[in-house]
């Protein structure tokens, strides 16, 4: 059934003069399975909105449901939720603390009354999920690369095995290398784990080239809500609100102003590779009179 946000609204300060609507009135919901990006300029109100959706913020006003129960309900477990919506945050350093990549991760293992062997079974399954092998069990997770430490971050969540992993900028910071290793790590967990992915991204490149439906958010509201060929056919009004489409969009638009017979609807790397390497070929015959 998944997450279900029914019109809540989230107020920074509330009663005093400083108060400040960080969500206003937002319904969506997140079914299981899919693979969502939700993008916005800082301050749109995307973050809280992830940390309202596993209980770590309770909104001022609405609800939100998971599989059907209201998650600041009277008794509801909210410590259960917690290991099966997942939330890895920005930055990694505000999640590692302990003194080993090991112990780190089985921080929420242990959380959850798990026995010592299964805490040790689930965080060597998660960070070999990650790619970090045993010569990472002792290291000071502070010792590790950017790169390794939001794997490392992304193992303690995964050690949990929840149904769903929120990632709040998880490339924020790395190089292109590290990006994508990133990036093609949390599709694999998609895949391979059927799990729900919520992306939070500033990045139109990487959501156009990963996700299967695209959440925009703008101040403090949801602006547009679809694929990502239906959000970003509306390039303009992302423009207005700080944001763009993703750059082989602007590229395939010069090329196409210029002559070259392209789809306006490419969106990734690859299509474009392929619209160009077509149209080029068109254009050849034609010179050729064939």
């Amino acid at each position: 059934m998944g997450l279900l946000i029914d019109n809540i609204t989230y107020i920074y300060n509330e009663g005093s003069v400083m108060a400040t609507n960080a969500i206003d009135g937002v319904t969506c919901e997140i079914p299981d399975g899919q693979f969502i990006g939700l993008i916005g300029h800082t301050g749109s109100g995307k973050s809280t909105l992830v940390q309202t959706m596993n209980g770590l913020l309770r909104p001022s006003s609405g609800k939100i449901l998971y599989n059907g129960e209201d998650i600041w309900g009277e008794n509801y477990d909210r410590r259960k939720l917690r290991a099966e919506v997942g939330l890895v945050f920005q930055y990694p350093e505000h999640q590692l603390f302990e003194a080993d990549v090991l112990t780190d991760v089985k921080f929420g293992p242990k959380n959850l009354g798990l026995s010592q062997e299964e805490q040790e079974r689930r965080a060597k399954k998660a960070l070999e999920l990650v790619g970090m092998g045993e010569e990472y069990y002792e290291v000071s997770p502070f010792e590790l690369s950017g790169g390794q430490k939001r794997r490392a971050a992304i193992a303690g969540v995964l050690a949990m095995e929840p149904k769903i992993m929120i990632l709040d900028e998880p490339t924020a910071g790395l190089d292109p290398k590290g990006r994508d290793e990133i990036l093609g790590l949390v599709s694999d967990m998609h895949t391979k784990l059927h799990m729900t992915i919520v992306l939070v991204s500033h990045s139109m490149d990487d959501v156009a080239k990963y996700v299967e439906r695209i959440i925009v958010m703008n101040n403090a509201k949801i602006m547009l809500d679809g694929t990502p060929r239906e959000v970003f056919r509306h390039g303009e009004e992302l423009e207005n609100v700080g944001l763009s489409e993703p750059q082989v969009v602007y590229i395939c638009q010069y090329l196409k102003q210029r002559g070259m017979n392209i789809p306006t609807e490419v969106l990734t790397v690859d299509e474009a590779a392929q619209a160009i390497l077509k149209a080029a070929g068109k254009k050849e015959s034609e010179n050729s009179g064939v």
